[in-house]
């Protein structure tokens, strides 16, 4: 496993939204030399897929709660749409 993917499995959704957030942010604004925005660019880009990753990690640990005829409250998978 390569330190970028262990570096990226440490980072919390809210991190690296943040961070993703800020490149964004820094390559709209056009202020960076090329080299930079592709770096930045393919740094966003790892930090989309692990966003996505967590959230689709995360609705399947979501269980959907309903109700039976009778009144009793079951659990069932919540569905996950791609």
């Amino acid at each position: 496993m390569t330190a970028v993917k262990k570096e990226h499995e440490s980072l919390t959704f809210e991190a690296a939204l943040s961070e993703l957030e800020k490149i964004v942010r820094q390559l709209e604004s056009g202020g960076a030399d090329l080299n930079a925005s592709i770096t930045s660019y393919e740094r966003g880009m790892a930090l989309k897929k692990l966003c996505e990753d967590k959230l689709k990690e995360a609705q399947t640990r979501i269980e959907k709660i309903t109700l039976a005829a009778d009144g009793s409250a079951k659990t069932e998978a919540f569905p996950v749409s791609d």
